[in-house]
Order: C-alpha cells, then sequence, then structure tokens
C-alpha cells in the first residue's frame, strides 16, 4: 500500500471515529487482532474495547474535535500529531467534568499489515497539560541537576 493512501486511511479513521462517531466503518479497517494502547488505558483494547473508549469519551465531550497537526508514513507505519479539543460535559474516565476549553496533544502510532488492515494503535496523550487544564495535582517530576 502506498504511504499517500496509509495517509489518507488514517485521516479518514481519525475523522469517522472522533469527529464523527461512525464507529462500523472504522471497524471494516481493523485487522482482526487490532490492539489500542493508550495513556488514558492501562491495557490494550480489541476493536470493541476501542469503540467502547471512544464513545465514552464522545459522549462526555459533545463538542470533541480532533485536529490532525502532522502527519507522517514510513513503510506500513503512520505518525500522527494530534489536538484533541473540547470541553467534558461529564465525567469520564476518572476525570470530572468541567466549563473549560481543553486542548490535549497526542502523538499515535498507527501500524498497517500489508493489506491495509491497521493492527496496532499506541496513542500518547499529554497527560500532565490536561491535568493541569482541568486543575488537577500535577504528578510529582524528576529534579534534574544542570551542570
Amino acid at each position: 500500500m502506498q504511504l499517500e493512501e496509509l495517509k489518507r486511511i488514517t485521516r479518514q479513521h481519525i475523522d469517522l471515529s472522533w469527529n464523527k462517531g461512525h464507529l462500523a466503518l472504522v471497524e471494516q479497517r481493523h485487522a482482526l487482532n487490532f490492539q489500542y494502547k493508550s495513556s488514558f488505558v492501562g491495557h490494550p483494547l480489541d476493536t470493541a474495547g476501542y469503540q467502547a473508549l471512544v464513545v465514552e469519551i464522545r459522549d462526555a465531550m459533545t463538542d470533541l474535535h480532533v485536529e490532525i497537526e502532522d502527519i507522517i508514513a514510513e513503510n506500513r507505519t503512520v505518525v500522527t500529531w494530534s489536538t484533541f479539543m473540547g470541553t467534558i460535559a461529564k465525567p469520564a474516565l476518572g476525570y470530572p467534568a468541567s466549563d473549560k476549553l481543553l486542548s490535549i496533544s497526542a502523538m499515535a502510532f498507527w501500524r498497517y499489515s500489508p493489506a491495509g488492515k491497521l493492527e496496532e494503535l499506541c496513542t500518547l496523550f499529554d497527560m500532565e497539560s490536561f491535568r493541569a487544564q482541568l486543575g488537577l495535582q500535577m504528578r510529582p517530576s524528576a529534579e534534574i541537576a544542570l551542570p
């Protein structure tokens, strides 16, 4: 599969799942062994688990919009840098509701099969910025001694 085609289907996946909630269409692009890993959840999710997560977040953030800032591809891997924007209208994933407009950066690694099916999606969210925007206590950071 061509790199531009992988980027196109990645953009489509984000738009259909996160922005529009059309999860049945997204499922067609997942390999049978699909796994989702994220800094929001502590264990890998299959397609059904991924769909449930997206539904929970979209239900809590009814104004959610995901904007792709950058996208690159090499071999069968696509990397996206995206911004998730919206307000948490009701509690989700252990986080409280807030009337603040949140902006959360995320890096995602999309690994495709030779046939173009999504086998693995790993998303790293900037959780410290997310917590700070909600006014939650930050985790202690390590002190780095500079020379």
